[in-house]
């Protein structure tokens, strides 16, 4: 059997055409270390300052990542139904739905290659072939920006096309790693580090090449032990992007790349070629692996009998050498591939075209947690379930010690299939998995499930959906995905963040993707989030209409016992937000502000709110937002009309009386006031009792003191202007 597959970079396109696997063709496994040193080193502008990617591309299908030995597995029933196939299905999934908003799209580029990392206060998403940054209220705040002009100054493959992107956030470096491959006639990995922890800022770059041999379908892990840390990276080599030779496990030398040293070098062991699609281990949480341990790297080696291989690096970059255990076999429950081939068979409502499952491997990402007395790590895979797709799972202990299998299942509620999914696990063992879900009476959406500890073994609760699909992928594109990215936010390490790709309308090359965010109520300590706010009503001094106050600030304090999830922060009328610090979650215990503003649109008495949405009881909070537009500006607001011999008059000084609306104004009186009335007067006035939209006239004010030291007075125009009466200090000095 023929596999062919295109390759497109820019300006060009070619024909790779790669055999089916067999064991005759197994290479014996390379145990030598494969030592890389970049061919590239540079410093990239500063993200935000790059130029915003408009064009895109134009219905480009990017290399499909190459069949792997799984794919020639094939069985059409086995001996047995499914023997982890859940059957019963708990009640409504444990977890709270918060904000969702759209990603980046596809700008002409397929399939989406969907990924995100999470930081503190900040959301980078990659796709295919760009990049942006999100605040977690859904902002975008850089990008998006093509992937070959952030690498443009490491030169090669890596500025002319790219291709299955990968973005971690490092947690204890509290940095951010964007890689991808480089394509030209050769191929590179491209890693980025960045200079601080400003996503958007500098990045260190480095062009990694792998010459004409095709380094595919790469995913990368954060690995933070005391020595010898490294960004943990796997790929399936494709010998002049042909023959499969095996899969590369690899490590980057991480503590060179922090300080941005040109000298940082990639260890990588080979693998034999039957074996591939390995997934590096990649922290979750604040405690790192023990020191010593090595990286850990998984796959999914066989479906009948159901196996899982297990690999350990044992990395040393003072010595550039790397040490690969052999495979450790975990024993899972036995299944059939996803399409009977791990190919191309999920229906689509409207649509004859099907969806590729890449279902001859494990799914984006191995997510590695460690507890105080051991380790997890929770990993999914596509498998068949009588015609439509079902997400296996598994959730395996101490992977770095005697690996145990803890509990698997296979998730299929109904006839729709389920695939492409991403799984991850919070500080309180409760799993969660992202996954698409379609069948031909309903488009392709994304939905949810997990687990809490007091569960059955084996079984997630009911899905939820977060995203509904209005369109399918149509005819000539059956890619989808490739992959996608659950993460946990690790601000809380409660808080789960999904991407992945759906349709707004039918269509090719027309992808849109979505990040949206959830939470179980039992993470978090066990208790509940409360919200406190510092004010209950603002009032806002009269403004003239059109210009905008001074702000005024809300406080929101968490004081509860649990995290907060801040799904909306929005006021209402003549009000807007000029600044917030108020992120997606906030932690018990913790504050943050919105700052407010006025901006009257009409004269009179303007009223708002600014409503709080939130996890908490009482959701949703709102502070009063009070105000009073007015049409008459008086320009200066002010006069200090100097120093008078008493009984004498100064020189007149001028007020312009100006209607800033569209409507007449009418005054009733026009006066002087306050605590020494009688040392003002008007000597002059434009002004007659009525005075027409957009004019206006003028007053000249004298100061004639009748006693010395310091005389303040009152300019006074009634009117129905708004907030009537309207005002300007006087003050001047007798001698």
């Amino acid at each position: 059997m023929i596999h062919c597959k295109k390759f497109l970079s820019v300006g060009r396109c070619f024909v790779v055409c790669c055999l089916a696997l067999s064991g005759t063709l197994a290479f014996a496994q390379v145990s030598k270390t494969l030592v890389r040193h970049a061919v590239g080193h540079a410093v990239s502008r500063s993200l935000r300052e790059l130029p915003i990617d408009v064009l895109g591309l134009r219905d480009v299908e990017a290399p499909e990542p190459k069949p792997l030995p799984m794919s020639a597995r094939k069985i059409a029933t086995l001996s047995k139904a499914d023997p982890v196939l859940q059957t019963e299905i708990p009640a409504n999934v444990a977890a709270i739905m918060h904000i969702d908003f759209d990603g980046i799209g596809a700008q002409g580029s397929a399939p989406s290659d969907v990924n995100l990392a999470v930081g503190p206060n900040h959301i980078v998403q990659t796709v295919n072939s760009r990049l942006a940054v999100f605040s977690k209220n859904g902002a975008l705040l850089s990008g998006p920006t093509n992937l070959t002009t952030f690498f443009q100054p490491v030169g090669g493959a890596c500025a002319t096309g790219a291709s299955d992107p990968i973005v971690n956030y490092d947690r204890l470096a509290d940095r951010w790693v964007i890689s991808d491959i480089g394509i030209s006639a050769t191929f590179s990995e491209c890693v980025a580090v960045s200079k601080t922890n400003d996503p958007a800022g500098q990045y260190i770059l480095y062009n990694f090449s792998f010459g004409t041999n095709l380094n595919d379908y790469p995913k990368l892990g954060v690995w933070p032990t005391t020595s010898n840390s490294a960004y943990l990276a796997t790929y399936n080599m494709f010998q002049n992007g042909q023959t499969f030779i095996g899969s590369f496990l690899c490590g980057f030398d991480r503590a060179k790349m922090l300080v941005g040293s040109g000298n940082a070098v990639q260890l990588c062991v080979r693998t034999p070629n039957t074996e591939g699609g390995y997934l590096p281990s990649d922290l979750d949480g604040s405690t790192p692996p023990t020191d010593g341990t090595p990286g850990l790297f998984l796959t999914w080696q066989n479906n009948n009998p159901g196996q899982l291989l297990l690999r350990k690096l044992t990395l040393n970059f003072a010595n550039t050498t790397a040490t690969l255990s052999s495979p450790t076999t975990i024993n899972v429950a036995n299944s059939i591939l996803a399409c009977g081939n791990g190919g191309t068979c999920v229906p689509q409502k409207g649509t004859t075209q099907t969806l590729d499952t890449l279902g001859d491997r494990l799914m984006y990402r191995m997510g590695y947690r460690k507890f105080l007395d051991h380790e997890r790590v929770v990993v999914n895979h596509s498998v068949d379930n009588g015609g439509p797709v079902a997400v296996r799972w598994y959730e395996i202990l101490d992977l770095s010690g005697t690996p145990t299998l803890n509990q698997q299942g296979t998730f299929a509620a109904d006839t729709t299939s389920r695939w492409m999914a991403s799984a991850a696990m919070d500080k309180a063992n409760d799993i969660a998995i992202g996954y698409s879900a379609s069948s031909s009476a309903i488009n392709p959406g994304i939905r949810f499930t997990g687990r809490v500890p007091g569960d059955p073994a084996g079984a997630l609760e009911s899905e939820a959906s977060m995203l509904e699909g209005t369109g399918s992928q149509t005819t000539g594109l059956s890619r989808w995905g490739d992959y996608t990215a659950l993460q946990v936010d690790p601000s809380d390490d409660c808080t789960f963040w999904y991407t992945s790709q759906y349709e707004k309308v039918n269509g090719t090359f027309n992808w849109s993707s979505r990040i949206g965010s959830f939470i179980f109520g039992n993470c978090g300590g066990g208790g509940t989030p409360a919200v406190t706010l510092s004010v209950t009503k603002l009032t806002f001094p009269k403004t003239v209409i059109g210009m905008t106050s001074t702000p005024k600030s809300v406080t929101l304090t968490n004081t509860g016992t649990a995290t907060l999830n801040i799904s909306s922060i929005s006021p209402s009328g003549d009000f807007a937000i000029s600044n917030n610090n108020c992120v997606a979650t906030l932690s018990a215990g913790a504050s943050c502000a919105v700052r407010v503003t006025f901006t009257p649109t009409t004269r009179g008495s303007r009223q708002g709110n600014l409503t709080f949405n939130d996890s908490a009881q009482g959701s949703p909070q709102t502070t009063a937002l009070a105000g009073t537009g007015t049409a008459i500006k008086l320009t200066p607001s002010s006069l200090n009309l100097g120093t008078v011999t008493v009984g004498n008059s100064s020189s007149p000084q001028t007020i312009t009386v100006t209607n800033v609306s569209n409507a007449i104004v009418t005054f009733t009186s026009i006066s002087v006031a306050g605590l020494n009335p009688a040392d003002f007067l008007i000597a002059s006035s434009t002004c007659g009792p009525t005075l027409a939209g957009g004019a206006n006239c003028t007053l000249g004010i004298k100061f004639k003191p009748i006693a010395t030291g310091l005389r303040n007075g009152t300019l006074q125009l009634k009117d129905d202007a708004g907030g009537s009466p309207q005002t300007a200090a006087l003050k001047g000095t007798g001698t």
